[in-house]
């Protein structure tokens, strides 16, 4: 079902969709989100075919090979989607820039309101970048956006214990673990233990990019 909007939004429109997010300074430069748009594809497909290595083990499996699902003709159907998810008001499919450059994604998903008011969010960024900060700055505007204009008050992460990478990120703004999802995903042809962290709004009061600047892993841009 549509979301209905506020007074005076169209029907449908998703509260904080679309937006631009950012940018923020870090040590790789400056970085952004923004919505994916359909001629991200060529981009999407290179940097997915070129870091299977980097990605296949933490993502859920699908079918068929991961060069059929990431080459370029597979792009549209996905963006597609994303942005009817996003128009119905069910997720945020962002694309994260680095100087303005597509370097990986970040997505709010599964949103549901009423009493619940939460979400999940996920994100890849690509080989070259990780560990420099862009991940985080990343997940620090995305939470931020999602505890201001799309209004949850609740967001969680999945991730399997051995992601000491991106564990790192979600720690690092703050986010409590909660516990252990035994066998929890089928990522990488098995099924898969996710520790699962999260986040709601009373914990960050000032925001997480506040946050970040405050420790002094970046600066507004």
């Amino acid at each position: 079902m549509a979301w209905p909007g506020k007074a005076g939004e169209p029907r449908g429109r998703h509260p904080g969709w679309p937006a631009r997010l950012g940018p923020l300074q870090v040590r790789a430069g400056e970085v952004a989100l923004r919505p994916i748009r359909l001629r991200d594809g060529a981009t999407w497909s290179r940097l997915r075919l070129r870091d299977v290595h980097h990605l296949r083990p933490w993502e859920p499996s699908a079918p068929g090979e991961w060069d059929d699902r990431h080459a370029l003709l597979s792009w549209p159907g996905q963006c597609g989607s994303l942005r009817s998810l996003a128009r119905h008001g069910l997720a945020l499919p962002f694309a994260i820039t680095l100087n303005g450059t597509y370097c990986g994604q970040f997505t709010v998903g599964n949103v549901v309101r009423n009493a619940l008011r939460s979400a999940w969010v996920g994100y890849w960024v690509t080989s070259d970048v990780t560990g420099r900060g862009v991940a985080t700055a990343a997940v620090a505007l995305g939470v931020d956006h999602c505890f201001g204009p799309v209004g949850l008050h609740r967001v969680e992460a999945t991730v399997r214990p051995e992601n000491a990478a991106s564990r790192r990120v979600l720690v690092k703004l703050g986010f409590r673990e909660e516990g252990l999802h035994e066998r929890y995903l089928d990522v990488d042809g098995a099924w898969r233990d996710h520790l699962v962290y999260a986040m709601t709004e009373e914990e960050a009061p000032d925001g997480l990019v506040t946050r970040l600047i405050r420790a002094g892993r970046a600066t507004p841009a």
